[in-house]
Order: structure tokens, then C-alpha cells, then sequence
């Protein structure tokens, strides 16, 4: 599809400087553009490619100085913020990109399971009975669905998506291939000859609106209730949530973390990738932690940052750091010293 500078200046709010008629019909990076393609610039460090991209229209922030003048083929469009009104245009480009309807065969649906309107059901889908699916839901090929599960409007579950049976998932939901919404939580009771018994696992998954699993992520139901992520928590890939967890509305966890069974996370927490949390604690509103950090304990204490493992506050843990890397020569002054002291003492 091609669009022109004044298009796409009429849907970002923007100002054109140039040929408000050059189309472009493909988006790059600007340092890697051809003519043709619509690129932007939002970061000083590449402010160098501005001069010499051979893209054809560049997305730039109202406030972009020119240190010098950009090829004559070169159309500008002035925007308020460069990078949003971008990721504004990915989303438009990817919209139409994924853009399905219909039903593909073979697939299974349930005769007792609701579907709305203007959905897409890809081939090998499995859907089962009692389940209600909203308007304009994406289904890609080798999705499960268990019984009554419920998905809201507008979600999209990408291939190999797993969603066990009561499960709840709200509207504008994504979920990327391979993850895994409702399966056990890691319940087993020790018995007295040394062997565990399996806890059943009764609870589901409560899923709200506007949130994004990455791929090959697990959410465990829960052992009785809900385990619950709130609106618009952001979740990497490879993130394992386990029974009962919440995560407050917001929140955004990387890559490779685990959160133990009913730990309570809060609102906009920022856990940076490879955290491990414990099960049972609290982390409080706007809590940040440092890639690699242990959550041994609760944390109280709102808008704070942490790091290390076990988890310190975040100026806490560099001063430790910096000690750290000083013991090697504090071991060295230190047998100087006892060295010293006994040559004293035999003297």
C-alpha cells in the first residue's frame, strides 16, 4: 500500500516540509532507508543519517534543529513526539498486514461456543464447548481453547497459543506463540515416606484488557480464586507466573523472570529480565529491580529502585559493588598489616 506525505502528515497532526505528494509504500530504519521509504528520527545519536538517508520521507520531532540540509529528495514530517507517532504508524502497518477473516479448515469449534462477528479461526484450531469469543478476535492455526473459556474483543492469540479450560482473557489482548495460559500451579504436599501428592488445581487465570504476553510464557492457575494480571501489564517471553500471583495494572516484567506462587506485584512495577521473586511477598507500586535481582522478601516502600541478590536499594547495592571489587587489594593491606604486627611484636 502507498501513502503520501500528506496523508500521513493528516493522520499524525503533523507539519510537512517538502513534496507533500511523495509516496512511500515500506517503512526502515534511517540509516538503511531507499527510496520509497518512510522512516523518522527521534534519537540525537543517529540525528548523523538525516543528511545522507535516501528515504523518502522522514518522521522528525516540531523541536529538530537542521545542522545542515537534507537531500532535495527528502521530505520532513514535524511531529510532537517522533518516536510515538512512529510506533503509531507500526501499529496502522501491522494492523493491515495481519489483517484475517474467516474460517480456515480443518477446525473445531464446539456447537455451544458463542463466536462474534468479523473473526478470523486459523486451520487445526480447537476450541471447546461453552466458550464465548468476542468481535473481531484473531485465532491463528494450532490454538487450544478449553471449556467456558471467555475472550474479549479485538484479541489476538498467535499460533500454538494454549488456553486451558475457565480461563478469562479480556479485550485488546496479545498473546505470542507457544505460551501457556492455565496450566497447573506447581502445587505438591510432602508426605511422611518422602513422597509429594499432587494439590489439585481448581482456580483459573484472569487475564484483563490491553495486555501483551510475549512468546513461550506461562501462567499457572490458581490452587482456589484467580491468578491476575491487570490492565495493561506487558509481559516478555520465556516469564514464568505461577499460581495465584497478581500483577498490578501496568507492570512490565523482561524476559526470564519467575514470580513465585501468590506474590502480589503492584502497579506500574518495572522487573527488569532474569529477576526471580519469592512466593508469598508484596512488591509496592512503582518499584523498579535491576536485571538479575532476587526479591527474597516484601518491599514497602513505593518508587524506589533495587538491585542485587539478595534485592538492596539500587545505591545500596553499586556502593557494595564498588567494595566488592576492592578486596582482592584490602586482602593484600590487610596481611601487609599482620605482617608488620609481627615483626613488631618479635622486635
Amino acid at each position: 500500500m502507498q501513502f503520501t506525505a500528506q496523508q500521513i502528515a493528516s493522520l499524525l497532526n503533523g507539519s510537512i516540509e517538502g513534496n507533500p505528494d511523495i509516496e512511500v509504500s515500506n517503512l526502515a530504519k534511517i540509516e538503511e532507508a531507499s527510496l520509497g521509504d518512510l522512516s523518522f528520527l527521534s534519537n540525537p545519536k543517529y540525528e548523523q543519517f538525516l543528511y545522507d538517508t535516501n528515504a523518502s520521507i522522514v518522521i522528525v520531532n516540531e523541536d529538530q534543529q537542521l545542522l545542515s540540509t537534507p537531500k532535495s529528495t527528502l521530505t520532513l514530517i514535524r511531529v510532537k513526539n517522533a518516536y510515538t507517532a512512529f510506533s503509531t504508524l507500526l501499529n496502522i502497518y501491522n494492523e493491515v498486514r495481519l489483517d484475517r477473516k474467516g474460517r480456515e479448515e480443518p477446525s473445531y469449534v464446539h456447537d455451544t461456543t458463542e463466536i462474534g462477528e468479523d473473526g478470523y479461526i486459523g486451520a487445526f484450531v480447537y476450541i471447546g464447548k461453552a466458550c464465548k469469543i468476542g468481535k473481531n478476535v484473531k485465532i491463528y492455526p494450532q490454538v487450544y481453547i478449553g471449556d467456558h473459556v471467555v475472550i474479549g474483543d479485538n484479541s489476538t492469540l498467535f499460533p500454538g497459543v494454549k488456553i486451558y479450560q475457565d480461563c478469562i482473557l479480556g479485550s485488546n489482548v496479545t498473546v505470542h506463540s507457544g505460551t501457556v495460559v492455565g496450566s497447573d500451579g506447581f502445587g505438591f504436599a510432602p508426605q511422611e515416606d518422602g513422597t509429594y501428592t499432587k494439590v489439585p488445581q481448581i482456580g483459573n487465570v484472569i487475564i484483563e484488557d490491553d495486555i501483551e504476553i510475549g512468546a513461550n510464557t506461562v501462567i499457572d492457575r490458581a490452587t482456589m480464586g484467580s491468578t491476575i494480571l491487570h490492565k495493561g501489564v506487558k509481559l516478555d517471553n520465556l516469564i514464568q507466573i505461577a499460581h495465584n500471583v497478581e500483577l498490578g495494572r501496568n507492570t512490565v516484567i523482561a524476559a526470564q523472570t519467575g514470580v513465585s506462587g501468590s506474590s502480589k506485584i503492584g502497579e506500574n512495577v518495572i522487573l527488569g529480565g532474569q529477576v526471580g521473586v519469592v512466593g508469598h511477598i508484596s512488591v509496592a507500586d512503582r518499584s523498579q529491580v535491576q536485571a538479575q535481582s532476587g526479591i527474597n522478601r516484601s518491599i514497602v516502600e513505593a518508587d524506589k529502585k533495587w538491585a542485587g541478590s539478595p534485592v538492596l536499594g539500587y545505591q545500596s547495592n553499586m556502593r557494595s559493588q564498588v567494595i566488592y571489587a576492592k578486596l582482592p587489594d584490602l586482602e593484600k593491606r590487610v596481611r601487609e598489616l599482620e605482617r608488620l604486627l609481627k615483626e613488631n611484636l618479635k622486635s
